[in-house]
This record gives C-alpha cells, structure tokens and sequence, in this order.
C-alpha cells in the first residue's frame, strides 16, 4: 500500500499537506490544482485510507487520565486551571473529551489519543507503556522516548527561588514540600537540595515534607517550629496551597512574615495574592500547560507525527508580601 510519503512526492507537496487533504481537514488553505494532484496520486498509487486516518476526518475523541483523584482540584486550583485548559481547547477543536479520575490500571473506553496527567502509579505506567495509542504526559516527565510531554522545569524554579533568597543576603534556606509517595522526593525537592547544597545554604534539618494540601503545610510548619527555636530565615515552599498552612502556623506562633521569615511559593493560585501578606510565588501558567497538551495530540495524529516533543511551558516569580 502506498504511504503518504509517496503520495506527497508525486504530487509534489508536503507530507502534513496530504495528510490534511487525504483527512478533509477544514482548517486547511490550499489551490483546487493542488488538492486535485494529490487526490489524483493517491487514487493513481491505490492508497487506501487507515481507519485512524478516517477517523481524524470525523470527530476526535481523547481520554483525560488523571493520577489523582478530583477532590486534589478543590484543594489545589493548579490542577483544576490544568483540566479548565483541557477541556476548553477540546471544545475549541471539536475533539470530544473523557475524563477518567484516579487512574491506576483500569482499561478506558476506546479513544484516539490518551493525555495522562500527573505521575502513574506503576501498574498504570506499565499499562501505557504497552499501549499503541498516541499519548501525551502532562505534569508527569517521562523517559520514553516514544510519548510526547508538556511540563514546567522544576528544577529551574528551585535554582530561581535559592538565586533570589541568596541575593537578598540569606545564607540559610529551609524547605516546606509534598511528595506523591513518601519513598519518592518530588522533584522540587530535590532539586532544592542538590542545588542548595552546592550553594552551602541547605541543611537537611530545614527540610520538612508531607502532601500538597494546606493541611500538611500546616502541620510541617508546626513541626519545624516545635523542633527548635533555631528556624531557617527564608523558606521555599513547593505549592501555594501548602504554604496557606504554613503562614498559618507561622501566624500562630507570632512569625512575622517577612521580617522574622522569607516566604516563596510555587503556581500562583488566585488566592495567593489574597492572603496575608499576599505570596511571593513562582507563577506556572498550568492551564497553557492543559491547551498545549491537547495540541500536541491533535498535531500528532493529524500529522502522523513520529517524532516525540517535550514542551516546557516557563514560569516567572511574581513578588509580594511575603519577601523583602
């Protein structure tokens, strides 16, 4: 059977535009004399069209995998602006979506294409990595070189928020984060250990862990403060819901936010400006983070792309209150 590729030099046009031709995309520009010369090709080297090439003509369905449960959008709106950026570019692009909450290893119902948000628990990840379905990660990096991914690098943003503690004079920075299983340290967290160790501003007695919640934030802070008197001067914290409860327990116990303690953040949820003092926070634009997801599936199959893209959305501190 003929391929696209031979169908695009006979005709003398590219690959994506035979594909979008061959798929009757509506969105495509392109002369009669062209499309006629490559309909003429195509019926010339008796191509026949793959039922998931006639299905790209019609309207897509994509399943929506998230790791965790829905109750962690109420309490962390990062993850709610990432399904809102899902969803719309959906709707905008006419692709029908699914939404499976919790995934662990259960089989979804069929679809053309899988976003998977947030890190698979092993079972699950093993189960996609045998799938033949394209596949986009989103929040989750993934090593496999076959699946596409859009992320934030995290890594940079804890180089940022040590850069600009240091610049401000602190010499000791401590950490309050959330790890999605205990034995695995996010990586927020380890790069704020590498990279602060290498600063000599890091010690492992400032670095407290727990969930993403405002609760755990609460009780990490509690427990850094009960341990000594002597606490670090500047803290970085991995999510803005966690520190709601860390300036909490730092108001309890009579902590002047930021003259006793430094605080920055992580995502820049609306209500980080606020609180009080409003948050100096890493701003993550998690809902482009959504969109981009739903592109790079959508370009993947209308392009028979093969080649896997890693996309990573930047972030920008914004400064508050909560920092000198």
């Amino acid at each position: 059977m003929a391929t696209l590729k031979e169908i695009a030099q006979a005709a003398q046009v590219s690959v994506a535009t035979v594909s979008r031709v061959l798929n009757d995309d509506p969105t495509l520009s392109v002369k009669s004399q062209t499309r006629q010369k490559i309909l003429e090709a195509a019926e010339r080297l008796e191509y026949k069209v793959h039922s998931a090439r006639r299905q790209a003509s019609q309207r897509l369905t994509f399943a929506a995998l998230y790791t965790y449960g829905q109750e962690l959008e109420i309490n962390d709106p990062y993850y709610l602006a990432m399904r809102y950026g899902i969803e719309t570019q959906c709707e905008k692009l006419g692709i029908t979506l699914m939404s499976c909450y919790d995934f662990k290893d259960e089989r979804p119902v069929a679809a053309d294409g899988l976003l998977v948000i947030g890190k698979p628990q092993p079972l699950a990840q093993a189960w996609l990595e045998q799938q033949e379905l394209p596949l986009v990660y989103l929040d989750g990096v993934t090593d496999d070189p076959r699946f596409d991914c859009v992320n934030v690098d995290l890594y940079k943003i804890s180089q940022k928020v040590i850069d600009y503690f240091i610049s401000r004079g602190y010499l000791r920075i401590g950490f309050i984060g959330g790890r999605d299983d205990p034995a695995w340290p996010d990586q927020r967290e380890l790069a704020f250990v590498e990279y602060g160790r290498g600063k000599k501003v890091v010690k492992t007695q400032d670095i407290f862990y727990g969930d993403f919640t405002s609760q755990s934030g609460y009780q990490c802070a509690m427990k850094m403060l009960a341990s000594s008197e002597d606490y670090p001067p500047a803290l970085f914290v991995a999510t803005d819901s966690i520190a709601i409860g860390v300036l909490r327990a730092l108001h309890e116990h009579g902590i002047k936010v930021p003259e006793q303690m430094a605080l920055i953040s992580v995502n820049d949820i609306p209500t980080a400006r606020f609180v009080f003092p409003a948050l100096s926070t890493v701003r993550i634009h998690s809902e482009t983070m959504g969109a981009q997801a739903v592109n790079l599936l959508s370009d993947r199959l209308r392009d028979e792309r093969t080649i896997p893209l890693s996309v990573y959305v930047p972030s920008s501190l914004q400064l508050r209150d909560s920092t000198k």
